[in-house]
């Protein structure tokens, strides 16, 4: 028996059963709000995913911050990644303490030290504080994730372009950032990814704007509705899309 594979089976059933609860109760078709017994099988939530209209405000939210986190850290990680990949400068050892304590620090401390900086600041905790404080934290995964890519890196193609006439923008644009671009999209999936479904770091700079997460663990106390799982089966659908393209177009690079 090969027990690689049969870790590796019970490694991936264990990740997805969860997703495949919530895939499958979003066709179940419960007697009132509590969506936890199975009672029988309907595409009905499907046609009315946008029933509560603050759960859709609530998914709005949600989307549009990860999408702002993943353009704004998509660009700082990846020049901030070329940067501790190609040069040597001072300071370079202190960006990668400052970058690896930004990730293994627990997210309840990175929470608490937003909120008191926002509040020390004199800064309304809202919609673009959370944009800021997801930016804070995905920045690293983006960086790192750019970075192992810029050391594998052949040097001679850029050369070769400055060789013939190509100056630094257009060496940048043409020959760098093509070949950087599978470690890009990866590395900015993930902060999306991570964006989305922050709750603990959102539940201390969020103010009064309420994100999907939040949302969800609001109304815990009186019944979570079908249209929650509807909202986070096509959630995930869109992620593994993504993810799906990347996978291709990485591919298609080689």
């Amino acid at each position: 028996m090969d027990w690689g594979r049969v870790y590796t089976i019970a490694a991936l059933a264990w990740l997805f059963l969860p997703i495949l609860f919530m895939a499958a109760f979003s066709f179940n078709d419960p007697a009132g709000r509590h969506n936890v017994t199975w009672q029988g099988f309907t595409f009905r939530w499907y046609g009315d995913a946008l029933a509560y209209p603050d759960l859709n405000q609530a998914m709005f939210n949600s989307v549009s911050i990860a999408l702002l986190t993943m353009v704004i850290s998509g660009a700082l990680g990846t020049l901030l990644g070329l940067a501790l990949g190609r040069f040597t400068f001072r300071g370079k050892q202190l960006t990668n303490l400052v970058m690896f304590s930004a990730i293994s620090a627990p997210e309840v401390v990175i929470g608490a030290a937003l909120l008191s900086t926002f509040l020390m600041m004199n800064v309304t905790t809202g919609y673009w504080t959370t944009v800021v404080s997801h930016v804070m934290f995905c920045v690293s995964f983006v960086a790192i994730t750019v970075r192992a890519r810029v050391i594998t890196l052949d040097p001679s193609l850029e050369e070769a372009a400055r060789d013939l006439g190509a100056g630094p923008f257009t060496t940048f644009r043409l020959v760098t950032l093509p070949m950087l671009f599978p470690a890009v999209m990866s590395g900015g999936l993930l902060a999306f990814a991570l964006s989305i479904d922050d709750y603990i770091i959102t539940s201390f700079v969020s103010g009064d704007v309420t994100t999907f997460p939040l949302w969800i663990w609001g109304t815990t106390r009186v019944g979570i509705p079908p249209q929650v799982n509807v909202m986070g089966t096509l959630l995930f659908l869109v992620g593994v899309a993504l993810a799906v393209v990347n996978v291709i177009m990485s591919r298609r690079r080689r």
